[in-house]
């Protein structure tokens, strides 16, 4: 067995409302940065899987964030497994 790093994204679809990344993007112009806009806020996850290999931790990964991590109707994910 060997050790896997996985990066998981997790965010609202693009066609659902944020309200913290709605208000975040609102706020900019009051500290000075116009600039930014559209922000969007999501979930940021690592976590450590024990597989066979990077195929098999990768199914893990993904039957984790169906299960669990994101909430699918509301939420897209997407993810990065490497080794160690």
């Amino acid at each position: 067995m060997k050790t896997f790093r996985a990066a998981i994204d997790v965010m609202p679809h693009d066609n659902l409302l944020d309200p913290q990344g709605k208000a975040v993007s609102g706020s900019m112009n009051n500290l000075g940065l116009p600039e930014i806009t559209g922000v969007r806020i999501g979930k940021h996850i690592t976590l450590h899987v024990e597989a066979k290999d990077k195929h098999a931790a990768e199914a893990k990964v993904d039957e984790a964030c169906k299960k669990l991590l994101a909430n699918l109707v509301m939420e897209k994910y997407s993810f990065l497994v490497t080794e160690g």
